[in-house]
């Protein structure tokens, strides 16, 4: 048992670590003037997170509550019903890191324009109320859904590391939030026509997918939960859809490093639900598709449906996530090469019922939020951008003294 959760505790910490890639990714990303929000919002809504998740969350999906002795949590006293050494106390800790991917997923989408304190009662609610639901639905079969699954589409829906009950879910809530923030002043011209509004630093931004990337291999490896159950195929398949999703970027943005960068994340989104039944080449494929995905839907929601999402993180997450979960279903397939157990049938419903709760969930917590205290900040407040109207400080204070003073 110690080794288990040793396994899943660095499982854990790899997945923390993935929360500082997610603020990097914001950080080169967003203009200047909104670089210190990126780096506080990431941060805080970890801490509401692990807060909602842990007297709430946690008990909702999984029907375990930690408010009990000491002694009976860790597994010490004789007749708990906790595992041994703390083991279930890790294993919340490691899907906690999940649950707050969530707030950090919508985090990118709602960029420079979103008050703060608001967004932090959206991350209480989404994960103490709304992704618990979902996630028990999938992980615990919580109400019998896996079994009515099962019965009625010949499999459970299956998804091992998330792509719809973290990813698409966090990119479908997001959808939402970003409707109703609505865009980021300057954004779009009179005549609707696009203006650009570049990566404040492209360094940043790589350096962010460069530690996502990283951190996926516990994300995915270490949903396991058991030293006994890991499988390098879950390795290696992650390897070969994150490199499918950066070539397939590199081609079709035609070299741009924000789509390459993002690329590789868009492969390893896909690639989470069906990463230990796929074939290597199916991941490769499907993080392929994803990579394209990707870059021509990221286009599309910008210039046509003049959605400003500002790290695209409906595309990446919400869309690549939904790929990801159907596409389980065909290369997890034996025929296909796979280890079989899946149907598309049950990929294709589990999937759809999970983006109907996310979309409905971002439109209505989102939507109470506005009609009550607002959700956006005021224009003079946008103008001046979200480091200084926010935190009354910006990312490098240092040169803004110096600035004033030659000014």
């Amino acid at each position: 048992m110690g080794s288990d959760v040793f396994f899943i505790l660095i499982g854990a910490v790899m997945v923390l670590a993935m929360h500082a890639g997610f603020a990097f990714l914001e950080v080169g990303t967003v203009r200047k003037r909104a670089q210190v929000n990126a780096l506080v919002k990431i941060l805080v809504d970890f801490a509401a997170s692990t807060v909602a998740y842990f007297f709430i969350g946690y008990s909702i999906a999984y029907g375990v509550s930690f408010l009990q002795g000491a002694q009976m949590i860790s597994g010490v006293r004789e007749g708990s019903s906790f595992a041994p050494q703390g083991y279930d106390l890790v294993k919340f800790f490691f899907l906690l890191t999940f649950a707050a991917a969530i707030p950090a997923i919508i985090s990118g989408g709602i960029a420079e324009r979103a008050k703060f304190y608001p967004q932090l009662v959206a991350t209480f609610v989404l994960v103490a109320l709304v992704y618990p639901f979902f996630e028990g639905l999938a992980w615990n079969n919580n109400y019998g859904f896996q079994d009515f699954m099962e019965g009625a589409f010949g499999a459970k829906f299956h998804d091992f590391a998330g792509s719809v009950v973290v990813h698409a879910m966090g990119g479908w809530i997001a959808l939402g939030a970003v409707l109703m923030l609505g865009a980021r002043k300057g954004r779009y011209g009179k005549d609707g026509q696009s203006v650009g509004m570049p990566p404040s630093n492209i360094v940043w931004l790589a350096l962010g997918a460069w530690v996502l990337s990283v951190g996926w291999f516990g994300f995915n490896v270490m949903s396991a939960q058991k030293l006994e159950a890991v499988s390098g195929l879950v390795a290696v398949n992650s390897l070969l859809a994150m490199v499918g999703g950066i070539l397939a970027s590199l081609f079709v943005s035609r070299n741009d490093p924000g789509f390459i960068h993002n690329g590789a994340l868009a492969g390893l989104v896909a690639v989470c639900a069906g990463s230990d039944v796929m074939h290597p080449v199916g991941a490769l494929i499907t993080g392929a598709a994803a990579g394209i995905l990707f870059v021509f839907a990221f286009n599309w929601q910008q210039n046509k449906l003049k959605i400003d999402d500002v790290l695209g993180v409906w595309p990446l997450h919400g869309l690549c996530g939904t790929l990801g979960g159907i596409l389980c279903g065909v290369f997890g397939l034996e025929a296909l090469g796979g280890m079989g157990g899946v149907t598309f049938m049950s990929q294709l419903m589990g999937t759809l019922i999970g983006i109907v709760i996310a979309a409905i969930a971002g439109f209505v917590v989102y939507g109470v939020l506005k009609k009550s205290v607002g959700i956006r900040l005021t224009e003079e407040q946008e103008y001046v951008g979200a480091d200084l109207a926010i935190h009354k400080i910006s990312s490098t204070p240092d040169e803004d003294i110096v600035g004033r003073k030659s000014f």
